[in-house]
């Protein structure tokens, strides 16, 4: 018999090529990908922003690659519950993490053992960028720029009520950051989350607070709050209002914008990764998607190389920032 393999008979193998389902190198050549349902850990609560987008791009990929993604909402400890039950997954592409900059950057310095080491026991395969976080006084302060914002808290030396929803959170380091360059002392107040932190500015009893656009509408609609700035970026919503690097703020922390995340074990074939990467860049155009996006005020999400190379930028702004807080890890 001929070795010689005829151009038609080239063409057909190729052809038969293409249509064989995905399999993954390093993985058993009998195994395609994926061979089960999909895992989905979310690792903060259900209603949340990230388990509210974890739904939706779960839905996508399910659809694209036939096969059902489970959502588990595996909440606690600032996300290091749900990340280090990831962290311990086969690394087959069945088991995925949605989680935040907190579980995937500052959890190293909050925490003395969360459970995992994120450059050791995980890969992004995709990142969506974070929206801008509002600032939003108590309108009765006349606070509308962070000139007026700066005024007010040395008149009052340093005694302003500023709500963050946790300790170690954007809010917190923003406090920080302008307590440095203004040479001001804002204790921050710690809540438990967005909801309580936006009810005490609803209540009164918050002088600033900051936090999402979405979270932060039933405050602005109600007349309770007076946006004066974002953190980095621009808020379509409101076009309007300045970042605090366009107000004079000039800390590094100013120009990152922190991002939601989906990530595999690290182990992962590098093929899954990137497949995975390419299904969440093209669920931008899914319509669950888009509508959760808009919902959040997010960016598109980005593929595998991009997200690894934001995660890489930021992360050493993210570092130094939570450091000079001076917090002990628990």
């Amino acid at each position: 018999m001929s070795a010689i393999i005829t151009r038609r008979r080239l063409i057909a193998t190729g052809t038969t090529a293409l249509a064989l389902p995905f399999v993954a190198r390093g993985a058993s050549a009998q195994t395609p990908w994926p061979s089960r349902q999909i895992r989905l850990i979310c690792s903060y609560p259900a209603g949340g922003q990230t388990d509210l987008l974890a739904r939706a791009f779960g839905d996508y990929i399910g659809k694209q690659v036939d096969k059902t993604v489970v959502i588990e909402n595996k909440a606690g400890a600032s996300g290091s519950i749900g990340t280090a039950e990831v962290a311990r997954a086969e690394p087959d592409g069945h088991t995925l993490l949605c989680s935040i900059s907190t579980t995937y950057m500052m959890n190293r310095v909050m925490m003395k053992n969360p459970g995992y080491d994120m450059d050791k026991d995980l890969t992004l395969v995709s990142a969506i960028p974070g929206g801008g976080l509002l600032l939003v006084a108590n309108p009765k302060h006349g606070i509308k720029t962070l000139d007026d914002f700066v005024a007010y808290a040395r008149k009052n030396n340093g005694k302003v009520n500023f709500g963050t929803y946790s300790a170690g959170s954007a809010p917190h380091m923003t406090i920080n950051e302008l307590n440095k360059q203004y040479g001001l002392n804002i204790e921050p107040i710690h809540y438990r989350g967005e909801a309580p932190m936006w009810t005490g500015m609803l209540d009164g009893s918050l002088d600033v607070a900051m936090g999402s656009y979405t979270a932060a509408k039933p405050v602005l609609e109600s007349d309770r709050g007076t946006v004066f700035a974002v953190n980095s970026k621009k808020v379509d919503a409101l076009p309007q209002i300045k970042t605090l690097p366009e107000q004079g703020a000039t800390a590094k922390f100013f120009k990152v914008s922190g991002f939601t995340g989906f990530a595999v074990p690290k182990a992962t074939p590098q093929p899954i990764v990137e497949r995975l990467g390419k299904l969440c860049v093209a669920a931008n155009d899914d319509p669950k998607v888009k509508a959760a996006l808009a919902t959040f005020m997010l960016e598109p999400a980005l593929g595998a190389k991009e997200s690894n190379e934001l995660y890489q930028r930021e992360l050493p702004v993210w570092l130094e920032s939570a450091q000079a807080l001076g917090l002990q890890p628990a």
